[in-house]
């Protein structure tokens, strides 16, 4: 069995994790400190009112056996009702009395007459009759002379198990109350983490001009300005690459030109070349095309900002765009439009969109096995357009690194190798300059599906509602 690392819970539950872990230890520990004081207290109480009672009750015997020792059950009898006591015991003379009748001394402690007969008063817990009562035995003025009273503890332990329970549930009101209070607090005290999450991911997804914003908090201050430096330094670092891009391929452009002139005067003669040099003039030739591929791709990714003047968008019909875009592209009809979406309109750069489609499927024709299908249609507020291809699909763990740039792997099958990999790339910068998002996915039935979103401007299409 292979091994797993173990998975850290994050910050967030682990803040809502100590806050219940601190509610569950502090109202333990006041739970338990409540039950020890408060039943040791009701058991002393319960205690000492039946000794007090007793020792009232033994004095009453005492008087009225010195008075007259020929009713002794009758004095028994006689004694007021005390609340809780179960039976009365009298041994005098060595003879047991015992009221009410059936209950027997046999079922008391040797230890506590002994303690008695001695002189001491004595109390103990003793079961009879299959319950918990507590004996109470005082010395009388005889010696071995020993008056006892039994006292039910259900009462007591009622209260005790009601305490416990009251105990219990405030334990577990109080572990649940933490947790709530540690939820809350994590969200409140965290949320400036989700500003700088969200922040990261726009940076993450090209969007080189976001900043965080500290707002009011000190201690983010630091944090914030390191991000705020290190997306500036990222900004103009991309900035520089795609100046020095784009400057290398402008340079290019004069002495490329001058490259393929020569290669068509040199096409041109092929005939009369000798045969040995003819194959090596196509792959010249088939070099200059894709080196011309490159240097257009280049100026085209490495456009600078000021091309990115929202003055350059207008309002497009997808539909005729996409059909127009791809079914050029491919050499044939391949485009299928939604009717729901024939009408949808979408703040474009018809430049920009139309490489968009077309750079799609150049890619399912040279690296797809052949482009099957392309359709434009709704998706939860937003078109829609997709690109199948008939090729094995893109792997999960390439469907994001393919839209790098010159990341040429992961897709295979295709029938040439005339792309620099840049097509996806450029793809994936257009398409978020257009506020879309692009994926690939697998298509049913096999293959790769490239799936491109974009927010709608209007359509009134009926049945569709933007």
């Amino acid at each position: 069995m292979a091994w797993r690392p173990r998975l850290r819970p994050g910050l967030r539950h682990r803040v809502v994790l100590w806050f219940g872990l601190l509610g569950f230890g502090l109202s333990l520990l006041l739970a338990v400190t409540v039950w020890v004081l408060l039943s040791r207290f009701l058991v002393t109480e319960q205690e000492s009112t039946a000794l007090t009672e007793t020792s009232a009750n033994a004095t009453a015997i005492q008087r009225g056996l010195s008075a007259s020792q020929s009713d002794i059950d009758g004095l028994l009898a006689g004694l007021p009702a005390a609340d809780g006591r179960t039976a009365a015991m009298l041994r005098w003379d060595g003879t047991w009395h015992v009221t009410p009748a059936g209950t027997s001394p046999d079922e008391l402690p040797a230890a506590l007459l002994a303690t008695a007969e001695g002189g001491r008063p004595a109390q103990e817990r003793v079961s009879v009759d299959g319950t918990t009562q507590l004996a109470v035995a005082l010395p009388l003025s005889n010696p071995g002379d020993v008056y006892v009273e039994l006292y039910s503890l259900s009462s007591l332990n009622r209260v005790l198990l009601i305490l416990a329970i009251s105990l219990v549930a405030g334990v577990v009101l109080a572990t649940g109350l933490g947790l709530a209070v540690g939820r809350a607090a994590g969200r409140r005290a965290l949320r400036p983490l989700d500003a700088v999450s969200r922040t990261a991911a726009r940076l993450a997804a090209g969007d080189l001009r976001v900043r965080l914003d500290a707002g009011d908090d000190p201690d983010l201050v630091e944090p914030a300005a390191s991000f705020n430096r290190t997306a500036e330094a990222l900004q103009q670092r991309v900035e520089a690459d795609t100046r020095f891009a784009a400057d290398v391929s402008h340079e290019l452009r004069t002495p490329l030109t001058t490259m393929l002139n020569s290669m068509q005067l040199l096409q041109a003669r092929q005939a009369d070349l000798p045969p040995a040099l003819r194959e090596p003039l196509e792959l010249l030739a088939a070099e200059l095309d894709r080196f011309r591929q490159l240097v257009v791709d280049l100026l085209e990714i490495s456009r600078d900002s000021a091309a990115d003047d929202p003055g350059a968008r207008e309002t497009v019909v997808l539909g005729d765009l996409v059909r127009h875009s791809a079914d050029s592209a491919a050499g044939r009809p391949v485009t299928s439009v939604d009717p729901d979406v024939a009408d949808a309109l979408v703040l474009a750069d018809k430049r920009r969109l139309s490489r968009v489609v077309a750079n799609l499927v150049d890619n399912a024709e040279l690296h797809g096995g052949g482009c099957l299908a392309v359709r434009v249609l709704a998706h939860d507020g937003r078109v829609r357009f997709e690109v199948d291809d008939a090729g094995p699909g893109v792997p999960e763990d390439r469907r994001t690194r393919v839209f790098d740039r010159f990341a040429r792997d992961g897709v295979s099958g295709g029938r040439g190798g005339r792309g620099v990999g840049l097509g996806l790339a450029i793809v994936a910068q257009h398409v978020r300059w257009h506020g879309g998002a692009v994926t690939v996915l697998d298509r049913p039935g096999g293959g790769a599906r490239f799936v491109v979103d974009l927010p709608v401007v209007r359509s009134s299409s009926a049945g569709w509602r933007t």
